[in-house]
């Protein structure tokens, strides 16, 4: 009976991963955003911003980690729906692991949940007003919702943080004319 009880608590989604507290990205976070506001080239940028992901990517604990890698990995196969509740699972889980919005966020744009990932783009930036890739998320999907103004803000917000950053050239039509 006591077995039966700590296997059921083991198997429970929820109760299964108990969430750490994770370390304070802010500092190596901003000296990654520092060193973006003066990079030289898009090349340099880019690798920037591969540091950005690395520090954001880092889970609380390898339970959290292997719930975000296996969601990142049904995304890449094309299992949005999937990778949604797995992101969901670990928000369940680890409610201040905040990179786990962004990450359902991005899945919810691919599946074409707009509303949802506006939402958790803002809680993001709620939590970390710096994040480049939540910014740059929350501006497509403002453009896909043709609010063009507020996509517009964000997208100049996003640049002030990485001035290379892919989603500029959406601030120019075709024509060359500012948006």
């Amino acid at each position: 009976m006591r077995y039966a009880s700590f296997l059921m608590a083991l198997l429970s989604p929820v109760a299964a991963v108990a969430c750490p507290a994770g370390p304070d990205k802010g500092p190596a976070r901003a000296a990654v955003i520092a060193d973006l506001q003066k990079a030289g080239s898009a090349k340099e940028a880019a690798a920037l911003m591969g540091e950005f992901w690395m520090i954001q990517l880092r889970a609380p604990g390898p339970e959290s980690q292997a719930l975000l890698n296996a969601a990142r990995a049904q995304r890449a196969q094309g299992d949005l729906q999937g990778s949604i509740d797995t992101l969901t699972r670990l928000i369940k889980t680890c409610p201040d692991f905040v990179e786990a919005y962004n990450q359902r966020a991005f899945s919810e744009f691919l599946a074409g949940q707009d509303a949802a990932s506006l939402k958790d783009a803002n809680h993001v930036l709620a939590r970390v007003p710096n994040h480049v890739g939540a910014l740059s998320g929350k501006a497509l999907v403002l453009m896909r919702m043709g609010r063009v103004k507020a996509a517009k803000q964000t997208i100049r917000a996003a640049l002030k943080l990485d001035p290379w950053l892919p989603e500029r050239k959406l601030l120019s039509s075709p024509e060359g004319h500012s948006l």
